[in-house]
């Protein structure tokens, strides 16, 4: 069978657990991003699948739809999101995540390795409650050291920006940071000052996991400490796949409407 770019692919090697799309061929390598994981693969063309449906994990999104809030006597002011990427079509489901929640969000497309650099200028002019920060990631383990950030893919680009960011403002309260993709390096990112982080086992993540915390912390009331359990149980993967720390949400409440 030949295979086109844009066609939906598994990998027989894997079980076909994974869908991916193919991005790009080049000398008899297919080049993959996974549907709805964050994760990069290639693949030679005896090993792929073409996929008869897409499966865009519709009893999960279902579960993670927006709740109406009570607007009858209150009025709310979420706080804003900035989203930084390192995948265009993952920013815009996460940026249309975040416009169902009617959640004040901008989204710029970068390279993990750029995000470091130009980090501080975006926060100066975006001014954000709470910055993502993700893309891609993968952690080597023919190198069998997880601690070794330099085993990751783009776990170091990841530290860097946190730091910068945490260099701009220092209080985890003030900016909420969200950080990281498939398998990063979850211990060095909260050291280095993520309010969340993934991934506590090494695992893959939802391409909407960085938005569905980003946007619990938007909702919640900036006068409380967050349930982290409950916002960690609404991610694909819950403890596995993203862990954080406890810190108050962003969003406050006004009265009367």
């Amino acid at each position: 069978m030949e295979f086109k770019i844009g066609d939906i692919v598994t990998r027989n090697s894997y079980n076909n657990d994974t869908l991916f799309r193919i991005t790009k061929i080049h000398e008899d390598i297919y080049y993959l991003t996974g549907i709805n994981v964050r994760l990069c693969a290639d693949s030679v063309k005896e090993d792929l699948k073409l996929s008869e449906d897409m499966r865009l994990d519709e009893e999960f999104l279902e579960r993670i739809k927006p709740k109406e809030l009570n607007r009858d006597d209150y009025f709310y002011l979420p706080g804003k999101i900035l989203h930084i990427d390192g995948d265009k079509e993952y920013l815009n489901r996460c940026l249309k995540y975040y416009d169902d929640f009617n959640i004040m969000a901008a989204g710029i497309l970068l390279k993990e390795s750029e995000i470091p650099n130009k980090i501080c200028e975006l926060l100066k002019e975006y001014n954000p409650d709470i910055v993502v920060i993700t893309g891609h990631d993968a952690y080597f383990r023919k190198r069998q050291d997880e601690q070794n950030i330099n085993y990751y893919k783009n776990s170091i680009h990841f530290k860097k920006a946190i730091e910068e960011a945490r260099r701009f403002e220092k209080s985890h309260e003030k900016l909420v940071i969200v950080a990281g993709g498939c398998q990063s390096n979850y211990e060095e990112l909260i050291k280095a000052g993520a309010n969340f982080a993934s991934s506590p086992k090494r695992v893959n993540i939802h391409a909407l996991d960085p938005a569905i915390v980003a946007t619990k912390m938007s909702l919640s009331d900036i006068a409380n400490d967050i349930d982290i359990k409950d916002i960690l149980e609404n991610t694909k993967y819950g403890k596995d796949g993203i862990g954080g720390i406890i810190t108050k949400g962003t969003m406050h409440i006004g009265y009367p409407r």
